[in-house]
């Protein structure tokens, strides 16, 4: 099977020109994002005038968080022709969807996701990895878009990302790189919070790590989620969020791996995980990739990564998902394997990775100007 890899586009300017820049060259996969989710809303009895309500609810809190991100979503809309509410809805779409579904009283469909940190000590030429296995639709493999960002305000980045939106994964020229993958727990959606793909974005803008982890620890979220942030200099945390609270994990034998359900003893003394029900594979997928990994202790390098987040035990309820029909009844898959050298400013993703081992490199420096970050 042909996979066609995801397309990058460079970005320069104010905010609102880089979002009309963007909007033009990704208007046909934006469309297709737009589509995807307006429909999935409708299946679940919800019409444009409702679900732009909803979207309309979180600006508020965006532009408190920041006004640049309005302007730049406002930018891409008109880029790309659409209205600017399904541009935040691309921004907000985890919070949106499952508003959807609980007025609906339907069953969750969740993302999946498998993220990995290779920790200096543990690499075998002492420099970080940070890669993840994002489990989604597979329809996404259409609508994911590479952008790169020229900023004279902050370090440049580098991030994967649905076409529309502002971030996903990621790195920055600082060193600073992240991934994230979905929580859910019994405190979600009792208010609004800003909108995680944002609070993503804010961590790539950020010089300093420690400026990173309060951007991820101190903002407000509507819902529990997941966010490893790294630095190419030799630290990293897993963050466990709840809307209003966040749990620590630090890694173990130099290696963070997390998957879909919280395993800090602190936050299962205090909350309830209640996403196990719908990823129960999340059980064995972070213990398959440490084994994988911890096995070739001392010789860990980005082909040995790959090799763990390529694992097909127990397929298709496996660590790399072949598309297969989720319990909600969509056709879900692991969308990309995207993994990260921070220091030398690299992203590698391969879409679908089960059907297709081919990774496109890009890359946030430029020769002359790769360094240790």
């Amino acid at each position: 099977m042909t996979v066609e890899p995801f397309p990058l586009i460079e970005l320069s300017g104010p905010a609102e020109q880089r979002g009309r820049h963007y909007g033009r060259q990704a208007a046909r996969r934006i469309r297709r994002s737009i589509e995807h989710y307006s429909a999935q809303l409708a299946a679940d009895g919800h019409g444009t005038a409702t679900v732009h309500g909803w979207v309309r609810d979180f600006l508020p809190r965006i532009e408190a968080f920041d006004a640049d991100y309005i302007a730049e979503m406002r930018g891409i809309a008109a880029g790309a022709e659409v209205a600017f509410e399904d541009i935040v809805l691309i921004n907000a779409r985890t919070e949106v969807l499952q508003l959807g579904k609980r007025q609906a009283a339907a069953r969750k469909d969740p993302d999946g996701c498998t993220g990995v940190v290779v920790m200096p000590e543990a690499s075998a030429d002492g420099s970080l990895i940070h890669a993840q296995n994002w489990d989604w639709k597979s329809e996404c493999a259409e609508t994911g878009v590479v952008l790169r960002i020229r900023r004279d305000d902050g370090p440049d980045i580098l991030t994967f990302v649905e076409a529309g939106g502002l971030a996903r994964a990621g790195l920055n020229a600082a060193g600073i790189a992240i991934t994230a993958n979905y929580l859910q727990s019994d405190r979600d959606y009792r208010s609004l919070g800003v909108p995680l793909a944002l609070i993503r974005r804010k961590v790539l803008e950020k010089e300093f790590v420690a400026q990173a982890f309060q951007a991820v620890y101190a903002t407000v979220k509507s819902a529990s989620n997941n966010v490893i942030v790294s630095q190419a200099g030799g630290i990293a945390i897993n963050f466990e969020c709840a809307p209003d609270e966040t749990f620590q994990v630090h890694a173990t034998n130099g290696l963070i791996v997390h998957a879909n359900h919280f395993i800090s003893p602190v936050a299962l003394s205090k909350l309830k995980d209640a996403g196990v029900a719908t990823t129960p594979d999340s059980l064995y997928r972070d213990l398959r990739v440490r084994q994988l990994l911890e096995a070739r202790k001392g010789g860990l390098d980005v082909q040995a990564v790959k090799d763990a987040l390529f694992d097909d035990y127990q397929s298709p309820w496996a660590v790399c998902r072949p598309p297969r029909l989720n319990a909600a009844g969509n056709l879900s898959a692991t969308v990309a394997m995207l993994v990260m050298q921070p220091a030398k400013g690299v992203l590698e993703v391969a879409p679908l990775p089960a059907l297709n081992r081919q990774f496109t490199r890009y890359e946030l420096f430029s020769n002359a100007e790769a360094r240790a970050a």
